[in-house]
This record gives C-alpha cells, sequence and structure tokens, in this order.
C-alpha cells in the first residue's frame, strides 16, 4: 500500500508549512550577491549580545545534554511574570505547544476555531490530530471577529487558537471583545493565546492575556524568543498556562526538547533591555517609513502592530517572483488565502530602503503590462 493510504485522511491531504525563502537559496538560483531578507519577521539587529556572548562561552559543554526539564530557563521566566515557575512550559519554539496541544486534545469528531487567515499551523496541528478546523470570517479591514468566533464554538469544539497580534495582517483585537469573548467560552474549551509579537503592540487597549490566568479558565499564553530578542535560529519558545496543563504537556513532550545553547541564550536574553529597545525602536521607525511609502506608491496596506507589514500588491505572487530579481525576499500570501498580498517584514533602514526601491520599480513594470 502507499503510505498516505495508512493514514488518516486528514494527514494526507495536507498541505506542508512552507517557510520563508532563505538568503542561501536566492544566492544560488539568481546569483544575487547581497539579498535582502524580510520574509520571515526575524530581528534585523541580530541575536541579543548578550546571548551571543553566553553561548560562546558554553560551547565546551555540547558533548553533554541539555537540561530535560529546563529548570534554570523556567525559573528566570517565571520570575519575569511572576507567576510559579510550574506554570511554565519551554518548548522549541512555540510551535511545538501548538502541536502538543492539538494532540492531547483533538481527535476525529473534534474541532478547533481560530479567524480566518491566522496562523497557518493552527489548521495544520488540527488535521494532524483529525479534528475539524473552524477558520472564522474575518472583519472588513482583516479585523477579527471574536463574537463570530464565539458564536462557532460548539459541544464538540476543544480549542480555540487566537494571535494576537495576527500573522500574516498584523492586526489585533481589543480588550473589550477579548473580555467579551472570555465570558461566552464554555469551560471544556482551551484558549490558546498566541502572543509571539506582543512585545511590539503599542495600542493602549492590547488585552495582555496573562492578566487573565484567574484559574477559572483554560488559558494558555504562547511566547517566544524568536522575535524581539533575535533567537529564532535557536528555536526555543515556551507557554505559560496552569500547573495541570503544564504536566500534560511535560508528558507528551519530546525529551530535551530545548537544547543546551537555547536555554543559556534565552536565560541571557532575557535581560537584554538595551537590545529590546534597539529593536523596538527600529521597528517603529522602519513602520512608520513603510507606511508613507506604501501611501505615495497607492499600495493598501493594514495597519500593523507587530513587525511586519501586509501589503496589497495586486497579485502577491508574481511581485514576489520580481522582487527576487531585485535581490529582495518578502513572502506571498497564496496559501493564507489573500493572493492579492505580501507580508513585508520590518528591516535596517538601508533594507527598507532596498524594498521600496524594488517595488517602485515592480509595480511601475507591471502598470505598463
Amino acid at each position: 500500500m502507499k503510505p498516505e493510504e495508512l493514514v488518516l485522511p486528514t494527514v494526507a491531504a495536507l498541505t506542508p508549512y512552507e517557510p520563508g525563502k532563505p538568503i542561501e537559496e536566492l544566492q544560488r538560483e539568481l546569483g544575487i550577491g547581497e539579498p535582502v531578507k524580510l520574509a520571515s519577521n526575524e530581528n534585523p539587529l541580530g541575536p541579543s549580545p548578550r546571548a551571543l556572548a553566553a553561548i560562546k562561552a558554553a560551547l565546551n559543554d555540547l558533548n553533554r545534554y541539555p537540561d530535560g526539564g529546563s529548570w534554570a530557563l523556567r525559573q528566570a521566566v517565571a520570575a519575569r511574570h511572576q507567576v510559579a515557575p510550574e506554570q511554565i512550559f519551554m518548548a522549541s519554539g512555540s510551535v511545538e505547544v501548538l502541536n502538543l496541544l492539538a494532540f492531547l486534545f483533538v481527535r476525529p469528531g473534534l474541532n478547533t476555531v481560530f479567524s480566518e487567515h491566522g496562523f497557518a499551523i493552527y489548521a495544520l496541528a488540527t488535521a494532524a490530530a483529525g479534528g475539524e478546523a473552524r477558520a472564522v470570517p474575518m472583519r472588513p479591514g482583516y479585523q477579527f471577529d471574536l463574537d463570530r468566533i464565539g458564536d462557532t464554538i460548539d459541544r464538540n469544539t476543544r480549542i480555540i487558537f487566537l494571535d494576537n497580534p495576527n500573522n500574516p495582517t498584523g492586526s489585533i483585537f481589543r480588550r473589550a471583545e477579548w473580555e467579551r469573548l472570555l465570558a461566552r467560552v464554555p469551560d471544556h474549551v482551551v484558549i490558546v493565546a498566541d502572543e509571539a509579537y506582543f512585545e511590539f503592540v503599542r495600542a493602549a487597549d492590547y488585552p495582555d492575556s496573562l492578566n487573565y490566568h484567574d484559574g477559572r479558565r483554560l488559558i494558555v499564553t504562547l511566547r517566544t524568543f524568536s522575535k524581539i530578542y533575535g533567537l529564532a535560529g535557536l528555536r526555543v519558545g515556551y507557554a505559560v498556562a496552569s500547573g495541570a496543563m503544564v504536566r500534560l504537556l511535560n508528558q507528551v513532550r519530546q525529551p530535551f526538547n530545548v537544547t543546551l545553547p537555547a536555554q543559556i541564550g534565552a536565560i541571557a536574553a532575557l535581560d537584554d533591555a538595551e537590545h529590546v529597545r534597539n529593536t523596538l525602536k527600529v521597528n517603529a521607525d522602519g513602520m512608520a517609513y513603510l507606511e508613507r511609502e506604501l501611501t505615495r506608491l497607492g499600495i493598501d496596506y493594514v495597519p500593523s502592530q507587530a513587525n511586519f507589514i501586509m501589503a496589497d500588491v495586486g497579485d502577491g505572487r508574481a511581485v514576489f517572483d520580481a522582487l527576487l530579481r531585485h535581490g529582495v525576499i518578502v513572502r506571498p500570501l497564496g496559501a493564507y488565502a489573500l493572493p492579492r498580498h505580501v507580508r513585508i517584514s520590518i528591516g535596517l533602514e538601508e533594507e527598507n530602503r532596498r524594498l521600496i526601491t524594488a517595488l517602485e520599480q515592480v509595480m511601475s513594470a507591471r502598470a505598463k503590462g
């Protein structure tokens, strides 16, 4: 038999997650000397310098397995959030937590609910567990519709996934609608607040989900070291949840899921306030520049609360391909049912200027036919 005939139909039908195009691939394919990668929402300043120093000092210990329970890192994260270490689950990126939650709570006959144009892993993790993925349409302007998400929950719903800010639109939901949804969620539903980009949010009424861990609801807050701390290559994220939820996650995770460099680097990065400040300034300045320039070029975009911006360029795949030939990598969004759009990560000043120069040329050429 074919292997795909031996697995769940939902698994056989999956389309693999497509990561951003790596710089090395563009160099091989097109011979571009110094391409600019603005596709994967990475920190353009690079890793936290404190994390780099700590990792270098620990290189001689790479022959040893890491602490399987990430004890020191859990202590540091718990202290930062003023919760008990037993409420912290360390993971190989927050995506590991998403997959484990689906494994734990979803099976055939059950469903998950999330916003249309939400993070692709929600549907993938649900399908891999044999469940039904229910994507709820957004409101005009690519805004969340939490009231409709509440309407979609039924007795077979086990998880609602809420990424705030949303990837790839950059939009957020606000405190009033979040609290309205919380009042409606039944106690058999796990609420996953995926806050990978929360450090970049500027809105005063952004609802930090950690403030709602009151023991009455099954809330799991996800955070990551990939974005603000610049440690995407280490793959380290975490969940904040009840002690009972953390125990369940630990029962099904792989041993040594967080590497030694990841644990050491993340502990050091937590104290690197200067790197965080610099990152936020670069992001704010870059976002303001791209908003001005996209407006000048007549390109519609969604106001973003993250470290990327989603722009309507008419044909996302065609513009992506054309920008590659200018040495600029962005993210086409056809896989998110947004074929007109690209997602642009905020880069350094020179990288942002190269993008706009290339985009202006590409859009002008397309307008001329």
